[in-house]
């Protein structure tokens, strides 16, 4: 194998796809799968490659030290791509030490370990994924760029701001090769069904409340998961030591347009009749310092690296809505149990 890999993460939602991707279209890699299995971790998202001769999935912890330390130095990785994160706002609220744990003090406890074993860097690189809940909150103009200053709105976005802090304080302390990305909302196959999108179409299919928060005029950019594990593969190989990229997937919705048009969907793919499906919506007290609107400039990725978001929404939600319809067994696992005292908790 011409290099060793790492993929903290890589049995959640996008580290899956993250996975996949480079196990596929990267023979000669060692792809090292690091996950420690959470709610939203799940073997069976990456079951199509886990018998590949260059894919190895390890049971671990980020927010274990001593494990990290040992794990990176067994290892030796020419590179890590660090997707490992708690991911939602609702639990950061209830939890925030869970957030600080592991967004935090896991991405510093692997930074730590790469410089015990990178003492000369020079074709190594430590890929920080984010997103761009730490810009804050737009007005109804102008979009998030690499310059915008931070300003995080909840303990999720930062905890995230946080890291994205101090991985740029290591490369400019240590000479850490880092490279960081900031995306928009993602959406696709895979995703845990506390997530807006597969929330709805599993309620969707139960019949069962579409709770949207306030008033649904909230706003968001939506980029299809796999064009964002093209845009990490694009800028983990050509993306410049140090930089910052956004990636944006140019589809700006209300979530209330994104429901009632995916409620349309739905009925369609169901034999419903039309609007069956939006007399389930139910309007639900709103999040506590929910940020009004997201839009990302992806100019920088566009001009520097070529890279472009591959779909509109209304394709890839369609594409979507299929795979979870073509997945049942899928879904009704990972609603079970847990997941469950969570929805009634949030949205009963």
């Amino acid at each position: 194998m011409n290099k060793t890999i790492v993929i903290t993460g890589g049995a959640g939602f996008i580290g899956s796809h993250v996975i996949r991707r480079f196990v596929k279209n990267y023979p000669d890699y060692q792809i090292i799968n690091l996950d420690s299995l959470t709610y939203a971790g799940n073997l069976n998202n990456i079951e199509d490659v886990s018998k590949s001769s260059n894919y190895k999935f390890v049971k671990g912890d980020i927010t274990d030290r001593d494990f990290i330390f040992r794990f990176i130095a067994d290892t030796q990785p020419d590179g890590v791509i660090h997707l490992a994160a708690e991911s939602h706002v609702d639990r950061s609220i209830r939890n925030p030490v869970a957030f600080l744990t592991t967004n935090i003090l896991g991405t510093v406890h692997l930074m730590d370990a790469l410089r015990e074993i990178w003492k000369e860097p020079t074709d190594k690189r430590f890929y920080h994924i984010s997103t761009d809940e730490v810009y804050g909150s737009l007005g109804k103009e102008g979009y998030f760029t690499e310059s915008t200053a931070y300003d995080p709105k909840s303990p999720y976005s930062a905890s995230k701001a946080s890291s994205d802090h101090f991985v740029r304080s290591y490369f400019n302390t240590f000479g850490l090769p880092i490279v960081i990305s900031n995306c928009s909302n993602n959406y696709g196959p895979n995703q845990f069904p506390e997530k807006l999108i597969p929330l709805m179409i599993n309620n969707i299919r139960h019949n069962k409340p579409l709770p949207v928060y306030g008033k649904g005029e909230n706003i968001r950019d939506w980029l299809y998961v796999e064009d964002h594990a093209s845009a990490i593969d694009l800028i983990f190989h050509k993306g410049k030591t140090g930089e910052t990229y956004n990636i944006g997937g140019e589809n700006e919705w209300k979530n209330i347009d994104l429901v009632n048009f995916l409620c349309q969907l739905m009925d369609k793919k169901l034999g419903r009749n039309s609007g069956d499906s939006e007399k389930l919506i139910t309007y639900v007290t709103d999040r506590a310092g929910h940020d009004l609107r997201y839009a990302i400039e992806a100019e920088k990725l566009r001009d520097e690296l070529g890279w472009r978001p591959s779909l509109q929404f209304e394709e890839g939600l369609e594409k979507t809505v299929d795979w979870y319809l073509s997945n049942d067994d899928w879904l009704e696992a990972v609603t079970s149990g847990d997941y469950q005292n969570y929805y009634q908790e949030y949205y009963k």
